[in-house]
């Protein structure tokens, strides 16, 4: 057990003041290797495997009294709730016969304004929602932004593509043995993204298969895999710093020349029901002809519906559609993470000072700590101080000897790989926990078929990716851009 850091408030406080991103709009901050939809990919993964109910005032009291309610594997549960017996109103019925199908709902989305002056019509690309607006999926974290609100539909529309591919190839399955079969292919596709797509992009190529080789030397549970906090509150809070500004999220919402506007990262969250409305104030937020008049849906506008080819990379994109990558991985958080929403205090309102603080109070040892412990070569306390104002911050209270683990990991991303991954701490508390999660479920490829390889369509053999995930999907894009949209 490595003794745990203690840092008062004030120093943690002018630690984050100072971990702010002070040219958000440049190139030079953005990761020319993570495309911006991993940001989000990473929270619906974040939400599939975590869910604490623990009341915020308990917390606050005890902060070990944090309960994970969700089961720490990559199952999709987040997707499936508990299956279309228990959670039907999940699911889709026979129009003719009512009777239950394997397909998650869909929703349209409204018909909206084009940039060029025309309209979008009301696709088939929203979460479903009821008369309030409210999304009905297995979790409504999934609806907190737009993004991971997309998301999660892509992931709807993934798991109703494989039950037609699935039907095609054994057509004498019933419906439960159709849907049981198409959720362990969707499940299966899934964890070898979040291994191979999604961690091996974040550390380094290759590392998750030399981790199964050679064993997980830090992360071992007996039985059950557990939610080791340097990993919650420390490793996987690398998100955070990834998150950009605005983001051009099609033809219609977008930095060119034809376009409404870029979208904000306020709208990005303003244009859902579970952190914003959909309905209401929206209209007082939105660009001129953005948005239909107040109270007239409770969907998403059909003008805000995701390109995917300016989130992931599909490689010779035409008409000029570029991709948002993500911010680098490194102490600097956008400056609408410095201005939380609803805070009542300017340290509610940072969201570097609470994740730091959270740290404290989940008694997280010092990033030098840990590296030694793992045998890997500290960084030099000096190289810390002069890395920039907040290395100059954190140096005024020691914090460069001994420093919080969260902003250890993500001074390591900066000083050791450009900010374009993690550093050696980070990547092995990443990538030895996504591999123990997926070892320790017994319904994981890893532990029923561990030679398994993807079984469906894809673009290079042996593998398989969120772009291999989207072009399987490959609907139209409503706002005429013609590519997938998911």
């Amino acid at each position: 057990m490595l003794p745990p850091l203690f840092v008062v408030d004030e120093a943690l406080l002018d630690l984050a003041r100072a971990m702010k991103d002070v040219e958000p709009a440049s190139a030079a901050g953005d990761n020319p290797d993570v495309p911006a939809g991993f940001t989000y990919l990473g929270q619906f993964i974040d939400h599939d495997i975590t869910l604490d109910l623990t009341p915020q005032e308990v917390q606050k009291e005890d902060p070990l009294a944090t309960v994970n309610f969700r089961t720490p594997a990559l199952d999709l549960d987040a997707l499936y709730g508990p299956g279309p017996a228990l959670a039907p109103y999940l699911y889709q019925r026979d129009p003719a016969t009512g009777a239950m199908t394997p397909k998650l709902l869909v929703g349209k989305a409204t018909t909206s304004p084009d940039a060029a002056g025309g309209t979008i019509p009301d696709l088939p690309n929203d979460l479903p929602r009821s008369s309030a607006g409210r999304a009905i999926i297995g979790d409504e974290r999934n609806d907190e932004n737009l993004l991971v609100a997309q998301t999660h539909l892509a992931m709807i529309k993934f798991h109703n593509k494989v039950v037609d591919w699935v039907a095609e190839r054994s057509p004498g399955l019933s419906s439960g043995e159709l849907f049981d079969e198409a959720r362990r292919v969707t499940t299966w596709h899934y964890q070898w993204i979040v291994l191979f797509d999604f961690v091996e992009r974040l550390t380094e190529p290759g590392l998750i298969r030399r981790i199964k080789d050679e064993g997980r030397r830090f992360y071992r549970f007996r039985s059950r895999p557990y939610m080791p906090v340097e990993f919650s509150a420390a490793g996987y809070r690398l998100g955070h710093s990834m998150v950009r500004e605005t983001y051009d999220h099609n033809r219609v919402f977008n930095s060119g020349p034809v376009a409404l506007a870029p979208g904000s990262l306020g709208l990005l969250f303003a244009f859902t029901a579970k952190s914003g409305s959909i309905i209401g104030d929206l209209a007082a937020q939105a660009p001129a002809g953005s948005f239909p008049p107040v109270g007239a849906q409770a969907t998403l506008p059909s003008n805000w519906v995701i390109d995917w080819r300016r989130f992931y990379d599909f490689g010779g994109n035409p008409d000029g559609v570029t991709v948002n990558h993500s911010r680098r991985i490194d102490p600097l958080l956008v400056p609408a993470l410095h201005q939380l929403p609803g805070a009542g205090s300017e340290k509610a309102g940072i969201l570097a000072f609470l994740n730091l603080r959270r740290g404290v109070l989940l008694g997280l040892p010092s990033g030098q700590s840990v590296a030694a412990a793992m045998g890997v070569a500290p960084l030099d306390p000096q190289d810390i101080a002069d890395s920039g104002p907040d290395g100059a911050a954190a140096a005024a209270h020691g914090l460069h000897e001994e420093t919080p683990l969260w902003y250890y990991i993500l001074k390591e991303a900066q000083l050791l790989r450009d900010g374009r991954a993690l550093g050696p701490v980070g990547s092995i508390i990443v990538a030895e926990t996504f591999l123990g999660l997926v070892h320790g479920d017994q319904r994981s490829f890893l532990w029923l078929r561990s030679n398994w390889k993807p079984e469906l369509p894809r673009a290079e053999p042996d593998t398989f990716t969120m772009v291999d995930l989207l072009n399987f999907v490959s609907d139209i894009n409503p706002t005429g851009d013609g590519g997938p949209t998911a």
